[in-house]
């Protein structure tokens, strides 16, 4: 059979299975650790249930992924997600259960109000819910598992409860289990219910610990995030699922599991950075923003390729043949950021020929070069315009960025290039429809709270290229900029991290 994309899945189960097909469906239910944000990997973190339906035989069976982050065993009922669910649960069906985490969370309060009582007995709290002015009787958490159950039951399907994922919380060596809490509650409530039951907590913690620490950490987990597994982590918990309904006795769910599953992560786009020294990568103590940017991103999903090129004008890129070689490179749902100015204001018709017609006009000028040539030289928003036009015939997407400022102050505040290159890229951004990232205004009012003191240790030789400090800078708010830009689709790539900032 052939196997589609980890992405093209996702995306293609949001919209749901169609039932006209006569197959069975899993359904999954659950918090962030089954389905993380919109279930595309926004800032590199997946769920569990995303991978887990390229482990079965979709000619045979359907797998549907609805959870949501942020909900409780309460709140998945409360907001109306488990409703829908039920309706469509017919005979044949299954239902996959897992949660936990936000369990613990308050009763009662005006932010989240999602907590359970603890255990799995029958004991209620009575609240008027400061969050949504309800009048609510809180129950157990095994209480709430054991409603889906059997309301699952009662509609012909067949629930399998597993205890939730662990958290990258080490001590001595070892990754602290919940079977004294919510796995081991699970756990009850489901030999209670005579259900198949899924120790995936300890299962996890045991394939964690033979990693180590030092394997998890920035491989299955992030390491600012502590709950949220990256791709890798979510088709290990997928994969130890699978495992469990292999050794299982009596859940037919296995019948349907694939016998050598193929796993494809995500298909990585194509960042494609073009500009000039500010931007390359550099060596030695000169290093251009674009050889740190990667640091903040999530590299499982989008590939960053730097052909910045020192000396370079959005003219000369061009002359030379350079932004010829890019575009057959380019791809349907690429990026290409894209920024110049530093050199455009050198000589138009003297060596080192690089210099473009100030403006974003549709000027010209012939130049005679040394060896007898001819040129036509455009105007910098002529050129950039250019870029733009050739990314956007490939299906791809531009991001003009505002070159960074150089290292020149007045009256105490960084000379920025509003009047003329940063003003005429934005220009050209609009006229486009292309992105547009102010870089040089960005990076000029940090380099202010900083102090033009610190801001010197950024620039060793010169008033322009920036040490590997302020090319991290540069790169990370950089980043922050993308990040805030809510249209963009390469915001999704921004590591959590910095999306959280």
């Amino acid at each position: 059979m052939k196997l589609i994309s980890f992405f093209l899945l996702s995306c293609l189960l949001a919209f749901g299975p169609q039932k006209a097909t006569g197959k069975p469906t899993v359904y999954t239910i659950g918090d962030s650790t089954v389905k993380n944000g919109q279930g595309d990997g926004s800032g590199g973190l997946w769920g569990w249930g995303d991978p887990l339906v390229q482990f079965f035989d979709t000619s045979r069976i359907q797998v549907e992924n609805h959870a949501l982050g942020g909900t409780s065993s309460r709140t998945f009922r409360t907001k109306g997600l488990w409703q829908p669910v039920l309706e469509r649960l017919q005979p044949g069906d299954y239902l996959l259960i897992q949660f936990g985490h936000n369990d613990a969370g308050a009763i009662n309060d005006d932010f989240r109000a999602r907590g359970t009582i603890k255990g799995v007995g029958d004991e209620a709290e009575e609240i008027d819910n400061l969050l949504t002015g309800e009048r609510e009787v809180v129950h157990s958490y095994g209480w709430y598992l054991r409603q889906y159950i059997n309301e699952a039951k009662a509609k012909g399907a067949i629930p399998v409860v597993m205890s939730p994922i662990p958290r990258n919380n080490w001590k001595d060596g070892r990754v602290p289990r919940n079977d004294e809490s919510y796995g081991l509650w699970a756990e009850e409530v489901a030999i209670g219910e005579r259900v198949e039951f899924i120790k995936l907590n300890d299962k996890m913690a045991s394939a964690m610990e033979k990693l180590g620490e030092a394997q998890v950490t920035g491989n299955l987990f992030f390491p600012h995030d502590h709950t949220h597994t990256s791709a890798k982590g979510a088709v290990l918990a997928a994969s130890l699922i699978v495992e469990g309904l292999r050794e299982s006795e009596n859940c037919p769910l296995k019948d349907y599991l694939l016998e050598h599953p193929i796993i494809n992560f995500p298909a990585k786009k194509k960042v494609l950075l073009i500009g000039d020294s500010t931007v390359a990568g550099g060596n030695g103590e000169i290093v251009g923003w674009g050889r740190e940017l990667p640091d903040f991103f999530d590299t499982s999903r989008v590939e960053i390729i730097n052909k910045a090129r020192g000396g370079r004008s959005s003219r000369t890129f061009l002359y030379e043949g350079l932004w010829k070689e890019l575009v057959p490179q380019l791809g349907k749902g690429d990026f290409v950021l894209i920024q110049f100015g530093h050199n455009d204001g050198g000589n138009i018709d003297k060596a080192k020929y690089r210099g473009s017609l100030p403006g974003t006009g549709d000027e010209m000028q012939e130049v005679t070069r040394e060896d007898g040539s001819k040129e036509t030289v455009h105007t910098y928003g002529w050129y950039m315009k250019k870029y733009i036009s050739d990314v956007q015939a490939k299906g791809a997407i531009p991001i003009v960025v505002s070159m960074i400022p150089r290292n020149r102050w007045k009256e105490g505040k960084v000379e920025r290039a509003s009047d003329s290159y940063g003003k005429w890229a934005n220009e050209v951004a609009e006229e486009t429809g292309a992105f547009f990232i102010d870089l040089n205004e960005a990076v000029a009012a940090e380099y202010e709270t900083m102090g033009a003191e610190a801001v010197s240790t950024f620039f060793p030789g010169d008033h322009t290229h920036t040490n590997g400090a302020g090319a991290q800078l540069n790169a990370m708010i950089l980043s922050q900029q993308i990040a805030r830009i809510k249209e963009c689709p390469l915001r999704g790539a921004v590591s959590h991290r910095i999306q959280s900032q």
